[in-house]
């Protein structure tokens, strides 16, 4: 199986939350992007962003460029449908 192949069975076949590095909110990466004193506008990309919770908290702290990648299209599109509304406002 390629490795493409992997991360869209396990986004398709698990729920988010049951994922073994499953974090209701990422803590340290928050931490560490506050302490950069970063303005609203700065560009964040979230590499191998999967369907975790750090974009919800991005947007919640007023971040408006904010670009999420992944390699499965199973977890972005979760990530889209958690988001609703605010998905539109994610690249």
């Amino acid at each position: 199986m390629d490795k493409q192949a992997h991360w869209e069975n396990i986004y398709t076949a698990k729920d988010s939350t049951a994922a073994s590095w499953f974090q209701a909110h990422l803590s340290k990466s928050l931490e560490l992007i506050d302490s950069a004193n970063l303005d609203a506008d700065a560009q964040i990309i979230d590499v191998g962003g999967g369907t975790s919770t750090l974009v919800d908290d991005l947007l919640a702290r007023g971040f408006r460029n904010i670009t999420v990648l992944d390699i499965s299209s199973a977890a972005l599109e979760k990530t889209k449908d958690r988001l609703g509304n605010q998905a539109a406002k994610v690249r």
